[in-house]
């Protein structure tokens, strides 16, 4: 399809867009309302946004502007090279005089959808990021029901993450957490079993990956069962495993790896203080506490 195959725009309210190019369309006809100063980066971070809601409400789109995404990808091909700085830099940088950045980027987008169309993908994709509910809100999700952690980390293996359990009531010191996680994510000998080195070793997998280089997949997934029996055991231990996992998770994210965890607790009202500078929340399925009652 050219670009003159497409059909005109005419403005109407952004509730009544079809699709992300319906959308864009929109900010083509009145960018000064949609792009505060023109600013192209505004728009990139809008389109990131809105695929961030696509993921999280499990909408298929034709949208993919992350930075490496199809979009950039595709442009990083015709500017014969991408800057880690995201497709808005890369298009700024490459402005001709005579035109502005968001022109320039229309211009683009419409050689990008002509391309697209004439060379369909021979599958289907998804928008929704795997694990992405997990991610979203909190690194750490508690579970009180066993059904639905076991449905959960099911579904977590059928998207390719590699899944860790710990059963953290065996746990009756602190010392136990840190010889039955050392062996699960196989910690070099030198593994100094306090709280410090687990950062330092946690770390590593999940920024870097495994030291057993086993293959990772989608993400990592740690899984501790009975938590809180270390809890009761091991207070302070507890929350600080968790903030540290939580720490590392947004770490790795920064990376393009996904570390989740997943914690089961037979005390319906347990809680803990916010980890990774993030609460620690209640899975979906159990958020209200009416649904944490037999």
């Amino acid at each position: 399809m050219s670009t003159e195959d497409l059909p005109a725009s005419t403005a109407k309210h952004w509730q009544d867009c079809t699709d992300v190019y319906d959308f864009l369309d929109q900010v083509r006809l009145r960018p000064g309302m949609w792009l505060s100063g023109g600013s192209l980066h505004d728009l990139q971070t809008m389109l990131i946004g809105y695929q961030v809601a696509l993921g999280v409400h499990s909408i298929d789109d034709p949208c993919d502007f992350w930075h490496g995404g199809a979009f950039s990808q595709w442009l990083g091909t015709r500017l014969g090279g991408s800057s880690p700085l995201g497709w808005a830099a890369d298009i700024q940088r490459n402005t001709p005089d005579d035109s502005t950045p968001v022109e320039e980027f229309f211009r683009l987008l419409d050689a990008y959808r002509s391309g697209v169309a004439q060379n369909p993908t021979p599958t289907a994709t998804t928008t929704r990021l795997p694990g992405i509910e997990y991610m979203i809100n909190t690194f750490v999700t508690l579970f009180w029901r066993k059904r639905l952690l076991t449905q959960a980390v099911a579904r977590l293996e059928e998207r390719g993450f590699r899944v860790i359990r710990l059963e953290a009531g065996q746990w009756n010191t602190e010392r136990d957490m840190h010889r039955a996680v050392a062996i699960a994510l196989d910690f070099p000998d030198y593994y100094g079993h306090n709280l410090d080195a687990l950062n330092d070793c946690l770390g590593d997998v999940a920024c870097y990956g495994g030291y057993d280089d086993a293959p990772e997949g989608a993400g990592l997934v740690l899984v501790f069962t009975d938590y809180d029996r270390f809890a009761t055991s091991c207070p302070r231990a507890a929350q600080v495993v968790l903030d540290i996992v939580a720490d590392q998770a947004r770490q790795a994210a920064v990376l393009r790896r996904r570390l989740i965890c997943l914690v089961q607790s037979n005390d319906p009202q347990i809680r803990f203080e916010p980890v990774g500078a993030m609460p620690v929340m209640w899975n979906s399925d159990e958020w209200l506490d009416s649904n944490r009652r037999t």
